[in-house]
């Protein structure tokens, strides 16, 4: 009798233990677990205070309909108008006797450049004097030969004559004075005290310096450039695609660039015209594209070169922006908000499918899986999976 007790007892006791056991093992499945900040679950939770959230820059925002642009690659520099840069040279030779200009200098229009001097710039002056002054007396002689004609009392000849003198020295005053004119001297002004045997070489517009060819003391060849100056009044851009995307490309379509000496600044502009004429080598067409803010043309010049993304067509899609998204494993995800209380925010991990991208946004394709007012974070999701 008492040994049967003594094992129904023994049996009671594991029969016990086991319900225990199993009981200890079942809570232990079915209760959730909270994910501490800085593991990495699949589908997992994410705790961390207000304090923290404010301390770590983080934002929350929603999934919203963003423009996605079809983007044509091209590729050119900074460049200005033709008329917006000159090559200066000289109509007369002479040696450079004042120079006193740098590279890179800002120059207005009709300030002096340089000063030439020449003898023959003397005997040019003095060649319109001596013409400037037998045509007065030419041109008198001519008036009372005509009349003498009309009164017939002198001969055809005589009267001819004096015309012929006239006409021909009248022609010679106004010739050098053009050339005067050129030599930046004032005919109307010149008289034997001021002859001069040096002109001044002044700027044809306002710009800055680009090149200087000459030294002080050269003999400067006429037609010879002397100096280069540049306008950047109208700085835009000057592009090259390829032949492929022509079709694509249209006036008026934003362009986004960036040079090389800052590749973390973008820039806009806007399509102006698209070449007709195809490179026969490359197979590329240009594009003439404007600069949207003229302060920026300021801080570029000319011959920069230029990466540039034209924006052709576009669409409408849900998207977040891709600092919201974590990349794991070759998956895409993205914390949602479950709940903000207590000073805590709660965010669960969820996989998402994506379509079309650019610089900062990416499109979201399940957006079914998300109700409407869903809050997403954006800023430090990555850090936040990754730590």
């Amino acid at each position: 009798m008492n040994y049967r007790i003594k094992n129904h007892l023994i049996n009671a006791f594991v029969f016990t233990a086991i319900l225990l056991i199993t009981s200890c093992s079942s809570e232990s499945e079915n209760t959730p677990v909270e994910v501490a900040q800085g593991d990495i679950p699949v589908q997992g939770d994410y705790k961390i205070t207000a304090n923290q959230f404010e301390s770590s820059g983080m934002k929350l925002g929603k999934i919203e309909m963003k423009e996605f642009y079809d983007v044509v690659r091209a590729k050119g520099m900074i460049d200005v108008p033709p008329e917006y840069r000159t090559s200066v040279s000289t109509y007369f030779g002479g040696n450079v006797k004042e120079l006193r200009l740098l590279t890179g200098e800002e120059v207005k229009k009709g300030q002096t450049l340089f000063v030439l001097e020449n003898p023959d710039y003397v005997q040019m002056q003095q060649d319109y004097l001596e013409a400037k002054g037998q045509l007065s007396y030419l041109k008198s002689d001519y008036e009372r030969q005509k009349n003498l004609v009309e009164d017939n009392v002198s001969s055809q000849k005589k009267f001819l004559k004096a015309e012929s003198d006239y006409r021909v020295t009248n022609v010679k005053v106004e010739s050098l004075g053009k050339k005067l004119k050129m030599m930046n001297i004032d005919p109307n002004s010149l008289t034997m005290e001021n002859i001069t045997s040096t002109i001044r070489i002044t700027s044809p517009l306002d710009g800055f310096i680009t090149a200087i060819n000459i030294t002080k003391g050269v003999y400067l060849n006429p037609s010879q450039t002397a100096i280069s100056i540049v306008n950047t009044d109208h700085l835009h851009l000057e592009l090259d695609i390829f032949e492929k995307d022509i079709s694509k490309v249209k006036v008026g379509q934003t362009i986004k660039f960036k040079i090389q000496e800052d590749g973390n600044k973008e820039y806009d502009g806007i399509v102006h015209l698209v070449n007709k004429n195809v490179d026969p080598e490359r197979r590329t067409i240009g594009i003439h594209g404007h600069l949207i803010d003229d302060q920026v043309a300021k801080r570029l010049n000319p011959g920069m070169y230029v990466e540039a993304d034209i924006y052709t067509a576009s669409d409408s899609k849900p998207s977040l922006p891709r600092e919201a998204t974590v990349d794991l494993d070759g998956n895409l995800y993205v914390l949602v908000l479950e709940t903000s209380e207590n000073e805590e925010y709660v965010f669960r991990e969820k996989e998402i499918k994506t379509g079309a991208s650019n610089r900062e946004f990416i499109e979201i394709i399940n957006t079914d899986d998300f109700n409407s007012d869903a809050q997403f974070l954006i800023s430090g999701a990555f850090n936040l999976i990754r730590e």
